[in-house]
């Protein structure tokens, strides 16, 4: 199964007072994939990938890059992202704040040896914007093919098994997992996509592709 483009969006949270609280989640962050799986006596990992944090205290885009990498059973390519400030009001000491972050040459094979499909993902992206009023999330997946049952429209949450011929699910692969910390203090944080292995996959660990992360501005 193909698909050439899957995107999607968190509406924006207005906050109840003029001023925010404490934000749960930091100013706005942004990377763009990370692994830690095992397999036997093999462990692979990948530790975060083009990381960036939005200075909230100056104007400017901070940047993140990182080259593709390569382990047994997965690789990915390229990766950048951009955590921007913006002022839209000096007088008022109003700001802006968004975190992207962006992929490429996404490709899982560790499942095949247990029968199962080679997950692929030719581009992938991952936002998070916020203003004195609130925050918004989206996204976008191109190039998608292995990810065989996967609806044409991906509700926020949902979970996607990866199956062997057999019907054996031998992963579980979570997307557009977006949280809200509790009270809601207008916060949000989003992971894109999540791969969790099972046992009957031979692996344990999980793969995480794109994750955002961001907090009304001042």
């Amino acid at each position: 199964m193909r698909k050439r483009w899957i995107a999607g969006a968190v509406a924006a949270l207005t906050l109840a007072t003029g001023a925010p609280a404490l934000a749960g989640n930091p100013p706005g962050t942004a990377a763009s994939g990370s692994a830690d799986f095992a397999k036997a006596d093999q462990t692979f990992k990948v530790e975060p990938l083009a990381v960036c944090n939005v200075n909230p205290d100056a104007a400017g885009t901070v940047t993140g890059s990182s080259p593709a990498v390569s382990r047994t059973g997965l690789k990915i390519g390229e990766t950048s992202s951009a955590c921007t400030t913006e002022v839209v009001n000096p007088d008022e000491f109003l700001t802006k704040t968004k975190s992207v972050a962006t992929g490429k040459a996404f490709e899982l094979s560790a499942l095949t040896a247990a029968k199962g499909p080679r997950l692929k993902i030719a581009e992938w992206s991952v936002n998070c914007a916020a203003d004195d009023k609130g925050t918004q999330a989206g996204w976008e997946l191109k190039g998608m093919s292995g990810w065989t049952g996967l609806p044409q429209q991906i509700p926020s949450g949902y979970v996607h098994d990866v199956k062997a011929g057999n019907g054996t699910v031998l992963a579980k692969a979570k997307f557009t997992d977006t949280v809200f910390p509790v009270p809601n203090d207008g916060s949000i944080s989003m992971t894109l996509l999540k791969i969790t292995f099972e046992p009957s996959s031979g692996y344990t660990g999980s793969i995480t592709v794109g994750s955002v992360a961001c907090s009304p501005t001042p």
